[in-house]
């Protein structure tokens, strides 16, 4: 998928919202590719899990690494595992809502950015099968508590973003 930024430098939107998870809580970190949100929150003190279909462990020192394809249909390898924040950038795979949103503590931050329909105007993804309906990262997180969402054209990117917590505010928020 194209990216808006290096992939070395952590995602503005998530380096905005990552004060809202707990200090030392646990980070999942979903379709981590180079790690770059993994290690924003290894420097912010917390232990994180990165996932991916291909990860170099070596790179991502401290954290703990899962290698799997979360697109075979084989079942999610966190299950039964709930993390105070969970992030996810630049992916999108449908089938895995439940399993991200069950992963999830109560109280715990998701933190979720990807592209949705009209971004082809920017390069890939393409597909419609990887880019968001509109409002469709809303829907997917009715049960959570909405921080923040966007929806639109950034002038890079067409993305979505949300924060939302896994029950009820109050919250602070640095501008």
């Amino acid at each position: 998928m194209g990216n808006t930024l290096p992939m070395s430098s952590p995602s503005p939107w998530v380096s905005r919202f990552a004060p809202l998870v707990a200090p030392g809580g646990a980070v999942l970190d979903v379709a981590a590719g180079g790690g770059r949100h993994t290690r924003l929150f290894l420097e912010r003190g917390h232990t994180v899990t990165a996932v991916d279909r291909s990860l170099d462990p070596g790179a991502l020192a401290g954290a703990q690494t899962i290698v799997a394809d979360l697109e075979d249909g084989s079942p999610w390898p966190l299950e039964g595992r709930q993390f105070a924040g969970i992030v996810v950038t630049n992916y999108l795979w449908r089938p895995l809502f439940p399993a991200i949103l069950a992963s999830l503590a109560p109280g715990g931050v998701l933190i979720y950015e990807t592209f949705a329909h009209g971004n082809a105007a920017y390069g890939s993804p393409r597909n419609p099968d990887f880019l968001l309906n509109r409002g469709e990262l809303l829907d997917h997180c009715r049960s959570l508590t909405v921080v923040a969402f966007e929806d639109g054209d950034t002038g890079q990117a067409v993305v979505q973003r949300i924060c939302a917590v896994n029950g009820p505010g109050p919250f602070q928020i640095s501008p």
